[in-house]
């Protein structure tokens, strides 16, 4: 079962928790939603549901970023040099000395 009540309600009848899986909270004056209570029973499986939710999100996220990763690597020629040496290095090899 559930209902939707304002967080006055909730707080002035907490035991209406144990009567209900979950209670919507609504704002009352502008009928905007707030969010949810669950109830004890089902709180663990909640958890777990939003853990996996993020744990996946993440995972997206860094799959996108390790496309990229490893990209921007340096030459093993290039080592060990500035900048600037690199540029007269490269600029010696493509129009000679």
């Amino acid at each position: 079962m559930t209902t939707t009540m304002s967080i006055r309600e909730l707080t002035r009848n907490g035991n209406m928790m144990g009567k209900y899986d979950y209670i919507d909270i609504e704002d009352r004056k502008s009928h905007e939603y707030k969010g949810v209570f669950v109830s004890a029973q089902y709180a663990e499986d909640v958890k777990n549901f939003l853990d996996d939710k993020r744990n996946k999100e993440k995972q997206e996220k860094l799959d996108r970023l390790m496309q990229f990763a490893g990209k921007g690597r340096i030459h093993e020629r290039f080592e060990n040099l500035t900048s600037s040496q690199i540029r007269e290095l490269k600029a010696q090899e493509q129009y000679g000395e």
